[in-house]
């Protein structure tokens, strides 16, 4: 059975929320000679914040593969696919920021970035625990999912702040 993850909602609402927080004012301060371009390459911009933060994962009795979109493709992001049997052992890195990352290693020497922003990630990491033998009890969220949170309600407050001003 084909199991298929998308990428967290909060991600997505923050990055996009985040875009119009910093962009919205544009087409309304540019000058009268660029307010059809600003508004066309603003909407352009959401197109592409939507559209990169639309990647996900599919798994399957045999395999998991991560599938990127056309733009992600585009900015170097590739698609992958790996057959569970293929997975050596998951390791860790840690990041700037404190937290870690994962890599699914296989035989061949390659590796692989575990997708930590999934939805249903809990079940994500029992189907990667039960097709592999490898436990995944400390693998988690590369960020707690309460910043992503944290990143939209400060973009929206923007956004109204924006709003008020622009009306006053």
């Amino acid at each position: 059975m084909i199991e298929k993850f998308k990428t967290l909602f909060v991600v997505k609402s923050s990055l996009s929320s985040l875009y119009l927080a910093l962009t919205i004012p544009l087409p309304f301060i540019s000058i009268e000679q660029l307010k059809i371009p600003s508004i066309i390459i603003f909407a352009l911009g959401l197109y592409l914040i939507i559209n990169i933060t639309s990647d996900y994962v599919e798994t399957c009795s045999d395999k998991i593969s991560y599938k990127s979109s056309f733009i992600s493709k585009f900015l170097g992001k590739k698609n992958w696919e790996i057959s569970w049997k293929d997975i050596k052992l998951i390791k860790s890195l840690p990041t700037s920021q404190g937290s870690k990352v994962y890599y699914f290693n296989t035989f061949q020497g390659d590796n692989f970035l575990v997708p930590q922003r999934v939805e249903n990630f809990e079940k994500f990491l029992l189907i990667v625990t039960t097709n592999t033998g490898i436990a995944t009890d400390e693998i988690s969220y590369i960020s707690p999912l309460w910043t992503y949170k944290l990143l939209t309600l400060l973009s929206v407050l923007m956004i109204i702040g924006e709003l008020i001003a622009f009306l006053d």
